[in-house]
């Protein structure tokens, strides 16, 4: 039987996959930005410039993605490690974490144009073409996942409320105090 009880050491899981997936996913387009030879600052949601430097249109789409193309390797490694070396609740937070911070970032290009949003855009293709795709495949390992280990409804139910609400409190302190890391 597959172990899907939602316990302090899951949820602890949990808060530390996302905090984990936010900091590598904004690491990632930080390194990259600095590698392009542009001085950047990274907050907990973000990465800019340092004071109005101008980056290419080529640059800011390798920038832009940089950050999804390491939260999609996680994913997939997750995924790899699940089917390979069977159930562990505490790696499918891992997996379940890409789908729902690039499900967020795909909603949120109704509001302003998010990383795969900017690069379909940039690439003629619509705003939301890359972000449907992204989202596909990421619900396609988490679905397949949970179909393999016969994961309910309730388990998912408390995965995505979990991580929703660390991911809204890392969203919003970023808005409110945004605090300088790198």
């Amino acid at each position: 039987m597959t172990d899907q009880r939602i316990t302090l050491k899951y949820i602890t899981s949990l808060i530390g996959s996302v905090v984990i997936t936010w900091t590598l996913h904004e690491f990632t387009h930080w390194i990259t930005s600095e590698s392009l030879g542009y001085e950047s600052i990274m907050r907990l949601n973000s990465v800019s410039a340092v004071d109005g430097q101008q980056r290419t249109d080529l640059h800011k789409m390798y920038i832009s993605a940089s950050g999804p193309i390491i939260t999609v390797l996680q994913a997939i490694f997750a995924f790899l490690v699940l089917m390979t070396k069977g159930w562990n609740k505490f790696i499918y937070p891992i997996l379940f974490t890409p789908l729902y911070m690039r499900s967020l970032a795909g909603a949120m290009n109704l509001i302003n144009p998010n990383d795969e949003g900017r690069i379909s855009d940039f690439l003629g293709i619509g705003l939301f073409t890359l972000s449907i795709i992204v989202c596909g495949f990421l619900f396609f390992l988490v679905f397949k996942t949970s179909r393999k280990y016969g994961l309910n409804w309730k388990f998912n139910f408390w995965t995505t409320i979990v991580i929703m609400a660390v991911s809204s409190i890392i969203i919003l302190y970023d808005q409110f105090i945004g605090i300088r890391i790198l």
